[in-house]
Parts: structure tokens; sequence; C-alpha cells
């Protein structure tokens, strides 16, 4: 569309009796997709209690059970090192030789997974930088390994990057590379490093990563396998509406061919903020959206944060349109456990997960933390059963009772010992003094 129109992030202009130009009840209702141009026109125009209006009526439609789920698992980072120069990230070392740069070996992630098996974990989430110095080997063992001494635990693992650069760097097929993986214990594979797939904005913030199309490719073919993934985008950056309306659009359509077409698709959709702290990008002047300007995308050199209020919004958003992802996931990592609580009302069904360890996002200056206790907490005061779940939305375990993580009896802490301590003789004494107040004469 023209430069008025999808090009710039114009100022919004929502109110309080705003009416769909269209009939907003047949997209809930399941009888018609809303298209880009709906989307547009309700970013622009709708406030954002009525967006969390239209997007929980729909997940109610799509999610209509009374319990909302989360999933104990661990964030394995097995590798900092990367060929990639995102911008937006402060966790990769480009340098093998810096000195916190690392590679995990076996026993290091196994000691993790124990501890992760410890309170009742069920899967890992293990992804890393792209090391050229790793051969292909070097994942085959790990993943036989975890699968030979921990075969409960579900293995999430190597994002669609990582696959394109595995190709590059032991020159086989991305297909080859998947069911070799697959043989030796990978199940699933997760959605990190979508982030947008535009490439003039793809190629500004993550230069030596894969193209957007590369990503969906690498998605397509772990369905072609079976192998159920998730999807993602990344907000806040330099990107425009435009850009995050293409990256969903191509979310949609991928997920409507995989659904009709082979035996796994994407189970859920995640998006978060650009975290700024430590990352080149911070370096770029920031969006004013207080004097009056639309944002426009100028080739990478401003940056729009988005805030709770934009996080919500498409949100509820992406609720709306992707309407063939059963699951939106709240991203408390990022937004902290208020706004992630907020989430369920405005189209998350999913608080993602307890998250033991967390690597990427903390180091870029976000570190919320919620434990299985205030997840369930979060989740039943908000109306709903909190229940633990696996990769596959499958319901491990209803936190109906009173042992539920949230409704456990726990002990009062111990009442610290006071540092002074007076004797009933000296607090005595102390009460029966007498009260004098004195100053010296100022001599005139």
């Amino acid at each position: 569309m023209t430069a008025m129109g999808f090009d710039l992030i114009p100022p919004l202009t929502a109110n309080a009796r705003y009416q769909p130009s269209f009939r907003i009840a047949d997209v809930i209702d399941g009888r018609a997709r809303l298209t880009e141009a709906q989307l547009l026109e309700l970013y622009c125009n709708a406030p954002l209690s009525q967006l969390g209006g239209y997007a929980a009526a729909m997940t109610e439609r799509l999610c209509p059970e009374d319990y909302r789920t989360y999933v104990i698992d661990r964030n394995i980072n097995y590798t900092n090192i990367c060929t990639a120069r995102c911008t937006f990230c402060a966790f990769k070392r480009n340098d093998p030789n810096a000195p916190d740069a690392y590679t995990l070996d076996n026993d290091a992630i196994y000691e993790k997974i124990r501890e992760l098996i410890a309170i009742g974990g069920t899967q890992i989430l293990m992804q890393g930088g792209m090391n050229p110095a790793l051969p292909i080997g070097y994942y085959e063992n790990l993943l036989a390994g975890i699968r030979e001494q921990f075969p409960h635990i579900h293995i999430h693992a190597f994002s669609p990057p990582e696959f394109v650069e595995f190709s590059r760097f032991f020159n086989m097929p991305v297909r080859e590379i998947l069911q070799r993986f697959q043989a030796c214990g990978l199940a699933t594979v997760p959605g990190g490093g979508g982030e947008i797939f535009s490439d003039r904005v793809r190629s500004r913030i993550g230069p030596g990563k894969c193209t957007g199309e590369e990503w969906l490719d690498v998605m397509s073919e772990a369905h072609k396998l079976g192998m159920f993934t998730s999807a993602t985008m990344l907000i806040g950056h330099i990107e425009d509406i435009a850009d995050r309306i293409d990256h969903l659009r191509r979310l949609r359509q991928r997920q409507d061919w995989a659904l009709a077409n082979a035996p796994a698709h994407y189970t859920a959709f995640i998006h978060w903020t650009y975290q700024p702290e430590n990352t080149p990008l911070d370096k770029k002047r920031k969006w004013n959206p207080d004097d009056g300007k639309a944002f426009e995308f100028d080739n990478g050199r401003t940056v729009r944060l988005a805030d709770a209020h934009e996080y919500l919004r498409m949100l509820a958003l992406s609720r709306l349109y992707l309407d063939n992802f059963r699951n939106l996931q709240s991203s408390w990592v990022t937004m902290g456990p208020k706004i992630g609580q907020l989430a369920l009302f405005f189209g998350a069904n999913d608080m993602g997960s307890v998250m033991m360890e967390e690597n990427v996002v903390s180091s870029a200056g976000t570190t919320y933390c919620l434990s299985e206790e205030m997840i369930c907490r979060i989740i039943r005061d908000s109306g709903w059963i909190p229940a633990q779940r696996n990769q596959y939305y499958e319901v491990l375990k209803r936190h109906d009772g009173p042992d539920s993580p949230d409704r456990r009896h726990r002990s009062a802490p111990p009442t610290r010992r006071r540092q002074h301590i007076i004797t009933p003789d000296d607090a005595a004494a102390y009460k029966s003094a007498a009260l004098s107040i004195s100053a010296k004469r100022r001599s005139v």
C-alpha cells in the first residue's frame, strides 16, 4: 500500500464509540477471516479495552476449557558463540576467544536437566548461537545422550536459523539434518529467530541470519516430518505495522498449508518486545510519539520501542488474525507478571514456561522470574484453573485441589532476631526518664 497506509504507523485515533466498518462478530465466531486491511483499521482506531473484548471472546470460542496452561521447562543455551551479528542481541559472542564465550559439554547439560527434573520439569528448550566449530556429531551425540539418560524429557530444540547454518556448516540439506536429529531424539522445533520476516528489516537487525522465507521453509520441512513447531514475532525495534502484518500473513498462510497437507503444524504463537539494554540497536535514535509525527521506516535508523499498551494491542490483533493457531502464549518474561496476567484477557490462553533458566532476554536487562506457585496463582486469580501441560498442549496435571502449588500450606518464615536487645529494667528506666527540652539562648 501507499506510504500513507501500511508504510507508516499513524497516530492512534481510538475512541470509545468506534464501530468497525466490517462485521467483527463474524470474525470472532469463525464465519469470516480478518483481512490485512481490517487488521490495520482495528490497530489504528479500536480502543485497547475494545480490542481486548474482541480477543477474549475469540479465545473463549477456540479455548472454552475452564483452565489455562503452563509448562515447566528449562531454557538451555548450549553455546553463545555465534556467526550472526544481530543488533538486538546482547547474548551472542562473535569472538570464540572472548573471555565469556562458552560451549557446554554433555555433562554440564545433563546436570541442568537433573535440576529441572527435581522441580517437576518435563522438557528442555535448547537453543544456542550458531557455532561453526561444532561438528554434527556434537549435536547427534548430545541428543542421543539426553534421550538415553532422560527418556521422559521432551527435547524441544534448535531454531530455524540454527538449522540453516547447520546446512551450510555440514554441507547437507536441512531436511536430512532434521531427519538425523529426529532419529537421535529431537521431538519438536522452537520458533526462535523469527523476529520479523520482512527483508528490509531483517537485513538490518539480523545480518548473518537466515531470511524470513528460509525460516518458514525450515518449519515446513519439520511439519512434513511430523515435527510440531512454534512461531514467534519480535516487535518494538525498527519495524512498522506493515512489517508486522506481513509477518502474521505469512504465518497464517503456512499454517493453512500445514493443516491441509502435513502431519504436523504450529502449536502456538508467541510475540514479545525488543529489550534494548546492552544491545547495539539501543544506540540508534528513538522515535518520540509526542511530536505528532507518524513512525516511518527510515532504513532502520530509528527505533520505535513497544510498551505494554503496544504489546497487548498486538496480542489481541494476533488472536483475531491467527484464527488457525489454537494457542497464544503470554510473554511475561519480557513484560512482567502483571502484564503477563493481563494477557490472559487479551488473547493468550497459556502462561508459557516457569523457565528456571533464561539467558538471552536477561542479557538485555530484563530479569523477571516466576515460580510454579506464582504462575498458578496468576491463573487462578484470573478466573481459571491452572494446568500443567506438555509441548503438545496436552494437560498433564490439573490443579483443582488443596495440593495445588499455590494452595499448599507453607510454614511462616522465621522472625529475624533483633540486632539491639534491651532488658526489662532498661525499658523501665527509659520510660521513667524525665523529658526536658533546652536550647542555647542566642545573643542579640
